[in-house]
């Protein structure tokens, strides 16, 4: 990785729209089913929050329903070169008990744009700034027991600069043909959420454009 830094240029943001055979309409949706009786609060962290429901289930029997809040959206990160390459880190994972090689990625408070946030992970972790950024794709991540949302962006045209990862972050980065990965999250090598769903969109991405240049 160069360690010679460029002055970043402006950032322009693009949301390019899918080539679609015909309008979509949205799907249908219901209305809330269940009724909350009661709520608890059992865990705050910095992170976190676990709140216990005593609810009504969609059959009108009494139940308990746990629920984990996050304080940060999900944040991730595609970086693509010139040359199809791009940065992986690899960092090991706590809740898994499990060596992790996953795209940038973090958190981002949920009073800022995760456009903000999406450009600080990728300068903190591998010291990459882009002038090109674009929103590829939201998720909910595990939308039976959280409210965690999640943004990945692609990002172009980079610059390298000096990484700053954060004090409690012990990572390695590296450089690692788009082909290559793909392949490796293919075969489950590489089974992070958001590196699987930012690879696979980007694969799509891909096809569509070399059939709709």
């Amino acid at each position: 990785m160069s360690k010679g830094k460029k002055e970043i240029q402006a950032i322009r943001y693009s949301s390019k729209k899918l080539h679609l055979p015909m309008p979509l309409s949205p799907l249908e949706s219901e209305e809330n089913p269940w009724k909350i009786l009661e709520s608890e609060t059992k865990l705050k962290t910095p992170w976190v929050e676990v709140t216990l429901h005593k609810v009504l289930n969609p059959a009108g029997k009494e139940g308990v329903y746990g629920v984990t809040s996050f304080k940060n959206l999900a944040i991730g990160i595609l970086p693509i070169d010139e040359e199809e390459n791009t940065y992986l880190v690899g960092q090991y994972r706590f809740p898994m008990d499990k060596y992790s090689w996953e795209i940038p990625e973090g958190g981002g408070p949920l009073h800022l744009p995760p456009l903000e946030s999406a450009q600080r992970e990728l300068k903190e972790e591998t010291g990459i700034e882009a002038d090109n950024w674009e929103l590829i794709q939201q998720m909910e991540l595990s939308n039976s027991a959280t409210d965690e949302v999640a943004f990945i962006y692609l990002a172009t045209r980079l610059h390298y600069g000096e990484s700053a990862p954060e004090e409690n972050e012990q990572i390695k980065v590296i450089k690692i043909p788009f082909a290559e990965l793909y392949e490796r999250v293919k075969s489950a090598e590489i089974t992070d959420s958001l590196t699987v769903a930012a690879v696979l969109k980007y694969r799509i991405l891909q096809l569509e454009r070399s059939l709709h240049p």
